[in-house]
């Protein structure tokens, strides 16, 4: 399902950064320096966990990677919307739940 509105149509041109993440690591930069060819760095991320799709360092989708040829990509599986969260409170009334918070 794909479409393309007016105002959106002034701006497909413009580049952006796309990124998967597999996982993070923070490590001391003491570390970091002893790291070598066959070095091994453990992911936050368990094996199997979906890839983080990021565009300008922002989560837009999840996926699984895949083999494309000699290449390596990903499947989207789950896309993040941009409409707020309903989420209901204690008291039973229903709270918009953005990513601002």
């Amino acid at each position: 399902m794909s479409f393309v509105n007016d105002d959106l149509a002034l701006v497909l041109d413009v580049p952006v950064q796309v990124s998967v993440e597999l996982g993070r690591k923070t490590m001391s930069i003491g570390d970091l320096i002893h790291l070598g060819p066959g070095a091994v760095i453990e992911l936050g991320k368990a094996a199997g966990e979906s890839l983080d799709l990021l565009v300008n360092g922002k989560l837009v989708a999840r996926g699984e990677a895949v083999v494309v040829g000699e290449k390596y990509g990903i499947r989207i599986t789950e896309v993040m919307s941009a409409e707020p969260v309903l989420t209901a409170a204690n008291d039973g009334a229903a709270k918009v739940k953005t990513d601002a918070a």
